[in-house]
């Protein structure tokens, strides 16, 4: 959407707060659509719910590509914003629930990954689609995505379901076969299935195929009173953990100089187009290559050093950007050497981010959430995350016309420093843990010991 947003502003003559509108709106609608994403998966499971998710992307692509008038691309835009909210629970989730242990940081880093894949496509799209007529070339920017969608809506019929959300609505023997094909030996599989079903309150000793669970175990009706009315200790420090990390994550940012790097740039001093949209592929090329690096990494080394690493330079490149676009903007002359320090200091920013705080926020926060609250306790936080969100991606205009962009981004700089210190402070190791320990490493006293329900009698809905 940023190459496209030159073209689109260009075309439909619209002004800087229609442009601001038009980002924020996808992030709008998201977040409306996260808190109804975890219900819904686990109502209709999580296989389908990926289903409905690339079929908003779908449709909104498709409507955005159309796009002949400015409330048009805003529908298509909320639509597509719809499918994010959906999908970045959802992805989450599933893959979450069918890694093992030891591979479980690598295959949840996938959808992270898949999204930084996607934003080097569209920054190479931008580019090299540029040079179509006007009318044309951004259209095609934005319908693009409806192929991917597709394609992954013919994959996910193949796929299986998550054997966790089957042990939840008591289908233990479909989760049987999952577990069998996701584990090396039958042992492992078994032993995964009796502490699956000793999460989900299932007698461990059963050997039906079919159980019955209570209603409210299937449906996941209440989980978010569970959650916040009274939780236990362990539980409350599960919440804190993985919403700081999707509000930290969205305030170091990511989504303002992923959206408006053309501005950035232009601000160091590149005036031309093609040279700023050219720049911009480097953000994709350095959210691939360390995005990379970090998955292998996340498994070997731990989610906890991989933070501490990712947001110390997090820290750190803000301020020399912040430093070099003050320079810039109090120098009568042209600054050269600002334009090559100001990429440099955003791809390293981009390298940081996608090497540790990126995909380990997804990680972290998908597998550390009891079973029976882990899709609407990671929709809150998707939610949360997409407020964050549309708070910088609405303001960040604003506020750089207020206090100026250096100012922004050692505001920036001050942040990332705090999120530092939210990790080392509140962030346990889950290297290595099995989905159904998290609530032990959080401090719960034993596997054994039954989870205390919250009272909620008083609860006003």
């Amino acid at each position: 959407m940023n190459g496209a947003l030159i073209f689109i502003k260009e075309d439909l003559r619209i002004s800087d707060l229609q442009v601001q509108f038009l980002v924020g709106v996808f992030h709008l609608c998201a977040l409306p659509a996260c808190m109804v994403a975890g219900r819904t998966s686990d109502y209709i499971g999580r296989r389908y719910t990926i289903i409905l998710t690339s079929v908003n992307f779908l449709l909104g692509s498709a409507l955005m590509g159309y796009g002949p008038i400015y409330p048009i691309l805003m529908i298509g835009n909320c639509i597509s914003g719809i499918g994010a909210g959906f999908g970045l629970m959802i992805a989450s989730v599933y893959s979450a629930e069918i890694s093992p242990p030891s591979y479980r940081g690598f295959l949840t880093s996938l959808p992270e990954f898949s999204i930084n894949c996607g934003l080097l496509i569209g920054y190479m799209s931008n580019y090299f689609l540029q040079k179509l007529p006007l009318k044309l070339g951004w259209r095609i920017m934005l319908a693009l995505p409806a192929i991917p969608s597709l394609v992954l809506i013919i994959i996910m019929l193949k796929l299986v379901e998550s054997p966790r959300w089957l042990i939840m609505q008591g289908r233990v023997g479909e989760a049987r076969k999952v577990l069998l094909l996701v584990f090396n030996t039958e042992e492992e599989a078994e032993q995964r299935l009796k502490e699956i079903k000793g999460a989900a309150g299932i007698d461990e000793n059963s050997t039906q195929d079919l159980v019955q669970v209570p209603k409210k175990t299937r449906s996941g009706e209440g989980a978010l009173k569970e959650l916040f009315c009274k939780p236990p200790p362990h539980v409350r420090k599960i919440v804190i953990a993985a919403i700081g990390l999707h509000v930290f994550m969205q305030l170091s940012g990511l989504g303002a100089i992923l959206l408006y790097s053309p501005r950035i740039f232009e601000r160091a001093g590149i005036v031309d187009k093609s040279r700023i949209l050219l720049s911009t592929i480097g953000i994709g090329v350095s959210k691939i290559v360390f995005g990379l690096i970090g998955i292998f990494l996340v498994d070997r080394v731990g989610r906890r050093i991989l933070l501490l690493v990712s947001a110390g330079s997090m820290a750190l490149a803000p301020l020399g950007l912040g430093i070099c676009l003050t320079i810039v903007e109090n120098s009568k002359g042209n600054e050269f050497w600002a334009i090559g320090f100001s990429i440099i200091a955003t791809y390293i920013f981009m390298a940081s981010i996608s090497i540790g705080v990126g995909p380990v926020t997804w990680v972290y926060s998908s597998e550390i959430f009891p079973l029976r609250l882990r899709a609407q306790g990671l929709a809150f936080c998707v939610a949360m995350n997409r407020i964050t969100n549309i708070v910088v991606a609405t303001s960040f205009i604003s506020i750089y016309k207020l206090i100026s962009m250096g100012g922004t981004f050692f505001l920036l700089t001050g942040i990332n420093a705090l999120a530092w210190w939210f990790y080392y402070t509140l962030l346990p190791e889950t290297k290595g843990r099995s989905l159904e320990e998290m609530e032990i490493v959080f401090g719960r006293d034993s596997k054994s010991e039954v989870q205390i329900k919250p009272s909620c009698n008083n609860f006003k809905k």
